[in-house]
């Protein structure tokens, strides 16, 4: 095991802070941007294509995120999304300040943010399994999920707090804080490498084929797949009209 039982909470806790904290930032940023394009447009069209931007990359690149994740450098990739994020909201944040924001400039920064977003999601559940001993990966995956579920409640509250309280511009400002914030603690925290178990190296796409093969020869896994992806498609289907059915 690559991962020292001793020391492994000295690495892990700095690393889950900054990212809770930056997901926090970011689920800030997701309701403000909602909230104002209902406010200001009023329009189900304009949040299901909002919608769409933050969910679509995702669904067409998580098949190969993966992939790329696993043979490339973790720690890097979570630098670069979280600096891709920051970089995204900051333009977006000037904007806002100049009074030159477009919705169509607001769909792009939700897109460029899905996709930071995409890889930053697989390879920090990557690093979990590295830095954690496996004696303890039940309990924090648990925690993770838990941290997922609290901060979906909070977010909405607070970020409806905040709106009343400062300009948007300011929550965007929170949002690339919290980003850089998780940025510098990576620049310091080593996240291991997985061991090569093949002397001769593979291509992507034959660790794609092996990936997808590993999926459809199991079946529970694929029945499983398929009733998240059932979920998912109404859940998402509705989701966006929520704002409007609250303001009117």
């Amino acid at each position: 095991m690559n991962t020292n039982t001793q020391n492994w909470a000295v690495r892990f806790i700095p690393l889950w802070v900054g990212q809770a904290l930056s997901l926090l930032g970011s689920q800030l940023v997701q309701f403000a941007i909602i909230w104002y394009l209902t406010q200001t447009t009023n329009s189900a069209t304009t949040l299901a294509i909002a919608s769409m931007m933050g969910l679509l990359p995702q669904v067409l690149l998580s098949p190969f995120i993966g992939t790329w994740v696993d043979r490339g450098n973790r720690r890097l990739i979570l630098i670069a999304a979280d600096s891709t994020v920051a970089l995204a909201t900051l333009m977006l944040a000037l904007l806002f300040a100049s009074g030159l924001i477009q919705v169509w400039q607001i769909y792009l920064a939700l897109f460029i943010r899905a996709v930071a977003g995409g890889f930053h999601q697989s390879a920090f559940g990557a690093s979990v399994v590295l830095l954690v001993p496996k004696e303890h990966l039940a309990r924090v995956q648990g925690f993770n999920q838990a941290l997922y579920g609290g901060l979906n409640i909070i977010s909405a509250p607070l970020g409806a707090y905040l709106l009343a309280v400062i300009p948007m511009q300011g929550i965007l400002g929170i949002d690339v804080g919290t980003a850089l914030l998780a940025v510098s603690i990576l620049l310091f925290v080593q996240i291991p490498q997985p061991e090569s178990r093949s002397e001769t190296p593979s291509t992507f796409w034959q660790d794609f084929k092996a990936g997808f093969h590993y999926i459809i020869t199991w079946r529970g896994l694929v029945i499983l797949l398929g009733l998240v992806m059932v979920i998912n498609f109404f859940y998402s289907a509705t989701e966006p009209l929520t704002p409007l059915l609250i303001t009117n």
